[in-house]
């Protein structure tokens, strides 16, 4: 079950550079606002479970949504085991391991290497989390809790979206995939853009606001500095879709 009392429920795929932005967005709101938040799942890997791969995405997705899949089941075991505090410390330290990062040279192209235990024992262990955590990778038996937030979610937003999905003061206040951000705000900015994306969300016929062109994220990992601007892509369908 969902945490009674937060503010916001955020669902991450781990992999997800965007919603790796996103999560620090939110994390320097809720510093300052005092929000509490739930840390919930969305698979990318299930979402897409019907696409193929080889012909609508880029060669690498497949094998990043897949290790984002197996990172979920840790995370699912991690919550089961050590609660949903713990979940949020996991996700700090695998986005900052994943993104904020150089990448490893021998491993910089290999996405699947991210859903390894190679490469989560030493981010359970900067996060204070047991180094058996990383049994869970292997177990499909927590994808059937995975596949059931993943629903969740998007029957808060409709099946055409992305991750992440944010829902503010639920179970009755908005919900949207988003905000898709490139660059991290300071403290200032990152109130008045969450004020600004909280009052569109709340009017009642809003639907959708969205351009498909977006900087690369400033992540090191993706080389791009905090004080750089990233290269500027077109995501077709929201996730680089090769168009058919």
């Amino acid at each position: 079950m969902p945490m009674a009392d937060a503010d916001i429920h955020f669902y991450f795929d781990p992999v997800c550079p965007f919603c790796w932005m996103t999560s620090k967005w939110v994390r320097t709101v809720q510093a300052q606002r005092g929000y509490t938040v739930d840390w919930r799942f969305i698979s990318l890997r299930l979402v897409n479970a019907t696409v193929d791969y080889d012909a609508q995405f880029p060669p690498e997705y497949e094998a990043g949504h897949t290790a984002g899949l197996r990172l979920l089941r840790m995370a699912a075991r991690t919550r089961a085991e050590h609660g949903r505090d713990a979940v949020a410390l996991l996700y700090t330290a695998l986005g900052d391991h994943i993104f904020d990062r150089e990448p490893v040279p021998d491993t910089a192209t290999d996405h699947g290497y991210r859903g390894t235990r190679e490469f989560v024992e030493p981010v359970l262990a900067e996060a204070g989390l047991p180094s058996e955590l990383a049994d869970a990778l292997d177990d499909a038996g927590r994808d059937e809790e995975i596949r059931a937030e993943t629903d969740e979610a998007l029957a808060l937003t409709g099946k055409d979206v992305g991750t992440p999905i944010l829902h503010f003061e639920p179970p009755t206040g908005v919900a949207f995939f988003g905000p898709v951000i490139s660059r991290l705000p300071g403290d200032e900015q990152a109130l008045e853009l969450w004020d600004h994306v909280i009052g569109l969300a709340r009017f009642p016929g809003f639907a959708e606001l969205k351009r498909s062109l977006r900087e690369r994220p400033q992540l090191r990992a993706l080389g791009v500095g905090e004080d750089d601007v990233g290269t500027q892509e077109d995501w077709h369908g929201g996730s680089r879709r090769q168009k058919r």
